[in-house]
């Protein structure tokens, strides 16, 4: 069956660029166009990929290095790695200046 007229993906396509690692229909659309003219498959590329779990995200996961940006209870996260001054919020600042012209 059909996903994509536009580009003439079928659901047999999508499955095997989705064992090759696409996750999302954003990557299905690189790999194949699907999705990326008129947008009226993207819901039935979202119900070909499913809820189930993505092999390659979980590659990534395991990748993951602690102190990376991203990952939750890492020092990047808890704002104690490097470039974070001591007592201060992550993400908090003075807030944008602002010249005062006359």
């Amino acid at each position: 069956m059909y996903v994509c007229s536009c580009f003439g993906i079928t659901e047999k396509q999508v499955k095997e660029h989705a064992d090759a690692g696409a996750c999302t229909p954003r990557q299905i659309a690189s790999a194949c166009k699907a999705g990326t003219d008129c947008g009226g498959c993207v819901r039935a590329i979202q119900a070909v990929l499913g809820r189930g779990a993505c092999p390659r995200r979980e590659l990534l996961d395991r990748k993951r290095v602690p102190g990376t940006t991203g990952e939750a209870g890492t020092e990047a996260a808890a704002g104690t790695g490097p470039g974070v001054a001591p007592g201060s919020a992550p993400g908090v600042g003075p807030g944008p200046r602002f010249s005062e012209a006359a």
